[in-house]
């Protein structure tokens, strides 16, 4: 992942500084894109409000004096919405009790090595989009399930965080070009790449806006967007022509703008 938009942004607070360095540079070598750690909750705040871009928090329970960590994981889930992940060196019941509290996405035992925290982080993204799509369901009175890719498809604000060998990578929506079916496997072709997923072409459109994903064939989703040009009944989306079906023409070719 060589384009840093492309990584999963992960802030740190910790309030012991090697540690916090050592955490940061374990993660940067797995590929996420560390942001300088905070070692304070008054830290983390300044930083929360500095309207950065933070895909998820791992947050030690005590952070010396002040707000401890706890606090201010129920401030990240009032004011920001954000997936948090508990770092504690502490299994003392009461504190344990008092971290549910806060509903953290996963929880990690100090002390801990790469390995874990790249699972932690992969469950908390995981959990934390489990736990919105439970909230959209209940809203829309849906409660149909489907079952899932073991390699989950996860949407979370304009972007979708795809599993890529053993990580997640952030891929920003208005860089997915097309969508391509193979049977009961899609393709996710992106600006800076592919992704293969066993999962049907219909439940991966599902998670995307509408707005701008729209089915042009049985077996593709474009991005309208990302159309450089048509001919007849193919639209051309960088080196690539998808077909458009006879059921989607007059739609796909009604929202292209033409001067006649």
């Amino acid at each position: 992942m060589s384009n840093t938009a492309n990584k999963v942004s992960v802030l740190i607070v910790e309030d012991e500084a090697i540690l916090a360095q050592d955490i940061s540079l374990q993660l940067s070598r797995m590929g996420y894109e560390v942001l300088p750690p905070a070692h304070s909750a008054i830290d983390a705040l300044k930083i929360l409000q500095g309207n950065c871009i933070i895909d998820i928090v791992l947050l030690d329970i005590m952070l010396g004096e002040g707000i401890n960590g706890i606090e201010l994981a129920k401030i990240i889930n009032i004011q920001y919405d954000l997936p948090f992940i508990f770092l504690t060196s502490h299994a003392d019941k009461s504190i344990l009790e008092k971290a549910k509290s806060a509903a953290p996405y996963a929880y990690i035992l100090k002390p801990f090595n790469a390995y874990q925290v790249n699972i932690a982080l992969e469950l908390g993204l995981v959990n934390y989009y489990k736990r919105k799509q439970l909230i959209l369901e209940k809203n829309q009175h849906n409660t149909s399930k489907e079952k899932e890719d073991k390699r989950t498809v996860l949407h979370i604000n304009d972007s979708l965080f795809l599993k890529k060998e053993n990580h997640f990578e952030k891929v920003v929506l208005k860089e997915i070009l097309f969508l391509e079916a193979d049977s009961n496997y899609t393709t996710i072709n992106t600006i800076n790449g592919n992704f293969l997923y066993s999962t049907v072409l219909k439940k991966i459109e599902g998670q995307l806006p509408s707005r701008f994903f729209k089915r042009v064939h049985r077996s593709y989703v474009v991005n309208i967007t990302a159309i450089k040009g048509y001919e007849g009944n193919t639209l051309f989306i960088n080196n690539r022509k998808i077909p458009v079906s006879k059921n989607h023409r007059e739609k796909i070719f009604n929202l292209l703008p033409k001067i006649k």
